[in-house]
């Protein structure tokens, strides 16, 4: 199975951090984050990877051509940033024709994600969400689910948030999404695509440990929390 681990950002919200080092290299107690998500894929089978770069990108390419983690890797380079959803759109030959993660490069976690795939082949939608409950709802994609857990509610970070439940930066699709990417630049998820697929996707809500380690105070809570990835994913 196929993976992206979106990783072209500037990291703004992490600066002084990631005024010389790209967001996804940033350590957790001396592992980057790009390596946590290289063995999580590992784990859970998913042995095709492709990670964009953008800022910093050659300290990117120098790090994974060491570093794989029993994986195959594909490095891709957006001399403009294409945006979440833009960049999956330009490698859509790279996807083919089976389900396909999207990862956000600076989520922390040790989600089973064997687990939620089982979740989405059984919903049979176009897309499955990772979601948690967030203590700053204005600042993310808010979700809103029937009993089923269809999703039929998507706004991007609402000024009058409907609840807490916040998409996580992970998610699992079918290749029938591409066709709801405009052919824009940047073109995002959350603002560009997400809102036109409600009714069609599903929520999986993640109970093992996750953090958006996009900002310092984030980042330093994600230092003395991180309980690892385990034995086992």
């Amino acid at each position: 199975m196929k993976a992206f681990i979106l990783a072209a950002g500037n990291g703004k919200r992490l600066r002084p951090v990631t005024d010389t080092l790209p967001k996804c290299l940033v350590s957790i107690r001396d592992l980057p984050v790009l390596a946590i998500w290289l063995e999580l894929c590992r784990r859970n089978r998913i042995d095709d990877v492709l990670v964009n770069t953008h800022a910093h990108a050659e300290l990117v390419r120098n790090y994974l051509r060491d570093n794989s983690h029993g994986v195959r890797v594909r490095i891709t380079y957006e001399d403009q940033l294409l945006g979440s959803a833009g960049t999956i759109l330009a490698n859509r030959d790279w996807i083919g024709g089976n389900d396909f993660w999207v990862l956000y490069g600076d989520v922390l976690t040790n989600l089973n994600m064997e687990r939620m795939l089982e979740f989405h082949r059984r919903r049979n939608q176009i897309a499955t969400l990772g979601v948690y409950e967030v203590s700053n709802p204005s600042q993310c994609g808010i979700v809103s689910l029937d009993a089923g857990h269809i999703i039929q509610g998507f706004v991007e970070k609402p000024t009058e948030p409907c609840g807490n439940l916040g998409f996580s930066g992970i998610m699992v699709a079918g290749p029938a999404m591409l066709d709801a990417i405009p052919k824009q630049i940047p073109a995002d998820l959350g603002l560009h695509v997400l809102p036109k697929l409600v009714g069609r996707m599903a929520a999986y809500l993640i109970p093992e440990y996750l953090v958006d380690i996009g900002t310092p105070s984030a980042y330093q809570q994600a230092q003395s929390t991180w309980p690892g990835l385990g034995a086992a994913a």
